[in-house]
């Protein structure tokens, strides 16, 4: 049998610091409205990490990271968690230096746990609370797939002066874009 061959996709925002994704595009892979966006991003709930708005007519851009943050937070609220206990969870996250795709989140539908020991969950279940958990790690895989197709653009680029870019593939045997 002869061995299949793989592309390797290079994702902008991912590898790349200095291309991310448009508002638009973030709001569909996310399932919110760019209301919800600028304002989450507004309040600092969650930045463009690759380039903030500066004035009028600018746009800005998240990397992959900010998408799964987004994500998370998405999800939460989608299970009742009000934004002020979600806004703390990831302020937690945020202090202790963590990154989202070594804890899972649980919660009791009041408070937002952050996990990073199977144990833990172990003991909140024992208390008879009932507990959610969202294991982050598979919304990177998830967001991985969604944003292949998203046009990206370098956050070094005027808004018109150059047109988004399309994913990369990279052959690894090659190791050049197609």
């Amino acid at each position: 049998m002869a061995p299949t061959r793989s592309l390797q996709v290079k994702l902008p925002g991912l590898d790349d610091v200095r291309s991310g994704y448009r508002g638009p595009a973030v709001c569909k892979v996310v399932g919110v409205t760019y209301r919800q966006l600028d304002y989450w991003t507004t309040t600092g709930l969650v930045r463009a990490s690759v380039r903030s708005a500066e004035g009028s007519g600018s746009q800005r851009l998240y990397g992959f990271e900010d998408i799964v943050q987004l994500k998370v937070i998405k999800s939460l609220l989608d299970t009742g968690i009000s934004l002020q206990r979600i806004r703390a969870a990831i302020d937690f996250v945020r202090d202790r230096g963590l990154s989202l795709r070594e804890v899972t989140l649980a919660s009791d539908g009041t408070t937002v746990y952050a996990l990073d020991e199977e144990q833990e969950l172990i003991d909140l279940l024992k208390r008879g609370q009932g507990v959610f958990a969202i294991a982050v790690s598979p919304m990177y895989d998830q967001t991985e797939v969604q944003i292949t197709e998203l046009p990206s653009e370098r956050a070094d680029s005027q808004p018109d002066e150059e047109a988004p870019t399309s994913p990369r593939r990279v052959h690894p045997s090659a190791g050049t874009a197609t």
